[in-house]
């Protein structure tokens, strides 16, 4: 065992993390962990595991649950293909693996979301098997303590990431050295101002002797993040309201939402939501009040939603470019699983604001 794994695990027995997937002699828990904390803090994490394990306490209630059930359950967690994975590979596991998570690397490979990382991570959480997983608290360590100078993002840098994590991989205990890691990256290791004094590695972190750790990881330069206008129309009919659901494939996929789209070079808002309306449900429009401006940040991309208050004309909505359409009474509104702008539109609607 090297030196950088045994402090590793002995901090990680006096001061790991005491989180609700831990101590669990059940893959199932581990694999949904892992995929929850794909891109999400720890913190915001907790209570949506805990929901989804109430809710889905084993691979057979996840697999006989709907889509819809799946969703709601992941409503607010973000980058929802995660649910529609879990949900997807659940299924596979009742109709290919008797309802069990497979030991077996390969066969965990082929199930949907398991990507480099997640096998590594799973294999050995769940099953104790030695293979190395590498995420992005991990990067950090790593680059830091051996003072890695290729971009983490490129492919030399991630090539030399993963054979250091391989080369310090303790066998056995594989399990504890990557969660000691990912629990030295979240809590000493941080991003801005590490905690270097209260780190078990300090004395052996290259980029820390030579003044360079908040130079580390080094990271390739970003793009601009490219901005988007786009609208959204709330559309009344009595009680209800028009909702539709996003295609099963691509952002959001299987959400429901105001109708809408994207503002076209040299549109105006209301000519916009008009085009849009017109190719997705085949209606004219007409456009009312403001219903709030709502700004949201995805991974690649930022919007800015107009909403308005609308009415159909001509011909019965249909879904053109929708799974489907509905009349949802406003009162059910919180039964239909959105993404966050959607659900600040139907909290403004219930609470029966006007713009």
């Amino acid at each position: 065992m090297t030196d950088f794994a045994e402090r590793v695990l002995k901090w990680y027995a006096q001061h790991g993390r005491s989180l609700p997937w831990r101590g669990t002699a059940d893959p199932y828990a581990v694999w949904v962990s892992e995929i929850m904390l794909q891109q999400t803090r720890v913190e915001a994490v907790i209570p949506y595991f805990e929901r989804w394990m109430r809710l889905f306490p084993s691979i057979q209630a996840l697999a006989q649950a709907g889509e819809q059930e799946v969703l709601a359950a992941w409503e607010g967690l973000g980058y929802y293909s995660r649910a529609r994975n879990l949900h997807r590979a659940a299924r596979l596991m009742v109709e290919q693996h008797a309802g069990q998570l497979p030991r077996d690397p390969e066969a965990l490979r082929q199930l949907p979301g398991i990507g480099r990382y997640t096998l590594g991570a799973i294999a050995s959480i769940a099953f104790g098997l030695d293979l190395p997983a590498l995420d992005g608290n991990l990067k950090r360590v790593f680059a830091r303590v051996f003072d890695v100078e290729q971009p983490v993002d490129s492919p030399a840098g991630e090539k030399r990431l993963w054979e250091l994590v391989a080369e310090n991989l303790p066998a056995g205990r594989a399990g504890d050295y990557h969660q000691g890691l990912m629990d030295i990256g979240a809590g000493i290791c941080l991003p801005r101002r590490p905690r270097c004094l209260l780190c078990p590695l300090l004395d052996m972190c290259r980029a820390r002797q030579i003044g360079v750790e908040e130079a580390r990881p080094v990271k390739k330069p970003r793009r601009e993040t490219p901005h988007y206008t786009v609208t959204a129309a709330v559309i009344r009919r009595g009680p209800k309201v028009l909702l539709a659901r996003r295609p099963a494939k691509g952002l959001l996929g299987g959400l429901w939402e105001y109708p809408g789209g994207k503002v076209e070079a040299g549109e105006e808002l209301a000519q916009a939501l008009q085009r849009e309306i017109g190719e997705e449900l085949g209606s004219g429009l007409v456009v009312g009040d403001p219903f709030g401006v709502y700004r949201h940040a995805y991974t690649h991309f930022r919007i800015t939603l107009h909403a308005f208050l609308c009415k159909l004309t001509g011909a019965p909505p249909q879904a053109l470019e929708a799974e489907e359409i509905r009349w949802v009474p406003l009162s059910e509104l919180d039964q239909y699983p959105m993404g966050k702008v959607d659900r600040l539109i139907s909290r403004r609607l219930q609470e029966g604001r006007s713009a």
